[in-house]
């Protein structure tokens, strides 16, 4: 299995994830219409994946990570229902999901799973691709943060993926905290480094408000299949905007197969089906500029309302601690860091 077994398609693929990252952003609690409504749009728009799961992928809802309103199986069900030609996707991060959830996903409804580590654990994700080729499943592969490895190591990463049957590695700025020359870099090691085994995607964040110029860099570079969200629905300030994705590479002569009219129209529906769009606010810019994963922002939003303290500062040291997806539950050390220093100068 590799790059040669990809479906056809001219210029860049567009993977939408709103039904995944943009899960962050309303706490997971998609509803089943919503989905319907959103798989709908995206259909009629010609994208060719619409990837549904929680947003910490398959398996994701748990007291650690946030509950789901409704089961993801149950969405994933929905939502290929109503699909005509978009494909529907998973995401799975290895050690909350599992090979047997995976299973579940494919009868389910996808045909499509993305396993996502961190940038330098490629190695934990060999089992799941194992299993997705022997459920015929398209496969791609996340290495998370990529911002903290230099291109070299990252694209070493990659043939761990590739050798693995991985047909797709994103450079993912799980913390929006990239500059375009940085994905560049990037992007291109992983193309030097993959050639015709499997292709390069890029996955964009919006904290420091780059998501758009990211992804352009990106596909420069070489990478053939980029990430969105409607609305830049997602962790922390949002993903980079499927609508303005299109709208940019329509301009830039860059062929996606998208309905720019249509997903307009989606992107102007979507405001009535959730309850919030997120903004890159000054906690989301101190996240992106410190490099914290993007769904760490909710998180800090709680803990800083229970124990009284700014957001910002328990991202920003976050960042200076480098923690990674799966350690949200570290913020609560922070916040209490945070009072006892306070509390130490009103003394």
């Amino acid at each position: 299995m590799s790059a040669r077994d990809l479906p056809v398609f001219d210029g860049v693929r567009i993977t939408d994830t709103t039904l995944r990252d943009g899960s962050h952003a309303v706490s997971h609690r998609f509803s089943v219409e919503t989905v319907e409504n959103v798989v709908r749009g995206l259909d009629e728009a010609g994208v060719a994946i619409a990837e549904v799961s929680h947003g910490d992928g398959l398996g994701g809802s748990s007291f650690a990570y946030g509950m789901s309103a409704n089961d993801e199986l149950r969405l994933i069900e929905a939502a290929a229902s109503v699909a005509e030609r978009v494909r529907i996707a998973g995401l799975l991060v290895p050690g909350i999901g599992t090979v047997h959830r995976l299973k579940e996903a494919a009868s389910a409804g996808i045909s499509m799973v993305r396993v996502a580590t961190n940038a330098t654990e490629a190695d934990v994700s060999v089992q799941h691709f194992t299993a997705a080729r022997e459920l015929g499943l398209e496969t791609a592969g996340f290495l998370m943060l990529a911002h903290r490895v230099e291109p070299a190591a990252l694209a070493a990463q990659a043939r761990i993926m590739a050798d693995a049957g991985c047909q797709c590695v994103y450079v993912v700025d799980s913390a929006g905290a990239m500059l375009p020359q940085q994905v560049a870099d990037r992007v291109a090691a992983l193309v030097q480094e993959l050639g015709e085994d499997a292709q390069v995607g890029a996955h964009a964040h919006l904290n420091l408000g780059l998501g758009i110029a990211n992804s352009l860099a990106a596909v420069h570079a070489g990478a053939r299949q980029i990430d969105g969200t409607v609305c830049g629905l997602g962790a922390g300030a949002g993903n980079a905007p499927s609508e303005q994705l299109v709208a940019v590479f329509e301009r830039a002569g860059i062929a996606t197969g998208v309905d720019l009219e249509r997903i307009l129209q989606l992107a102007a529906d979507l405001p009535a089906w959730v309850e919030r769009l997120p903004r890159a606010d000054r906690a989301a810019v101190v996240q992106g500029y410190a490099g914290v994963y993007s769904s760490f922002l909710l998180h800090a939003e709680r803990v800083a309302a229970t124990y009284d303290v700014e957001a910002y500062r328990l991202l920003a040291e976050a960042g200076r601690r480098g923690y990674v997806g799966g350690q949200e539950d570290l913020l609560i050390d922070i916040a209490i860091a945070l009072v006892a220093e306070r509390e130490a100068v009103t003394v």
